[in-house]
């Protein structure tokens, strides 16, 4: 069983990577991001309280996120074990997660500011099914359609210059000291996230010592957390925008 924590600004990837690690590994994706957004899609309580903070600019409360995590591990269907994208997000949780888990790593996705404000401001949403794209990597066929249902593109809430510095900011204040907790363990492989996401992926698996990424051998599809096992899983997106 193998269990890992990915850990990366927005932009960086976290999600793509981890999915193509699951491909192989049949590790369940954890991501907090992806709970909270088939939340509000799905106009859940959690979604309003989730949505009202993130158009503030705000990350979500740490207190919000761990009980989060904790109910999504205590499903215990992760067999062959997991990668958890998006917690912890704070010392006392990056200490809890160490005595619970016993992790084996963690991957650490570094992109310079300017990089992911290029890749954030590039983001675009399905009005109508929840889709997500990224105008870099992955246009729709048509301009401003989805390609799913054919509503709208419109840009994210949270996607404006002023919320994005708020985030950074409070980004590098909490995960610069997590980084450190699990750096004295030597955990931590900290990967250049500017690359294509293929070469992402191969120095990611050379550097914990994992077997090479063969994307023709990569077709089935990883195990997704985006929610509660006994909910049905959101679209997924043609282009991950983590």
């Amino acid at each position: 069983m193998r269990k890992y924590v990915i850990m990366g600004v927005q932009g960086s990837g976290k999600g793509t990577q981890a999915r193509m690690l699951g491909e192989d590994l049949d590790l369940v994706h954890i991501s907090v991001g992806d709970i909270f957004r088939w939340n509000v899609q799905h106009h859940t309580k959690l979604g309003a309280q989730v949505r009202r903070t993130m158009a503030g600019g705000l990350l979500v409360g740490d207190d919000l996120v761990e009980g989060v995590v904790r109910d999504r591990l205590t499903q215990h269907d992760w067999n062959y074990g997991f990668i958890v994208d998006g917690f912890p997000r704070n010392e006392r949780q990056a200490e809890f997660f160490l005595e619970s888990y016993d992790i084996d790593g963690v991957i650490h996705l570094d992109l310079p500011d300017r990089e992911v404000r290029r890749r954030v401001l590039a983001r675009r949403l399905c009005s109508g099914c929840g889709m997500d794209y990224n105008l870099l990597a992955s246009s729709p066929s048509e301009a401003g359609r989805c390609d799913v249902c054919g509503s709208a593109l419109v840009t994210r809430e949270d996607d404006t210059e002023e919320a994005l510095a708020v985030r950074l900011r409070e980004y590098h204040e909490k995960t610069n000291p997590v980084l450190a907790i699990f750096a004295r363990k030597e955990y931590v492989v900290t990967v250049d996230a500017t690359p294509s996401q293929e070469q992402v992926q191969q120095e990611i698996r050379a550097q914990l010592h994992l077997p090479s990424y063969h994307p023709a051998l990569s077709g089935r599809p990883a195990q997704s957390a985006a929610q509660p096992a006994a909910q049905p899983a959101a679209q997924p997106a043609p282009q991950p925008s983590d």
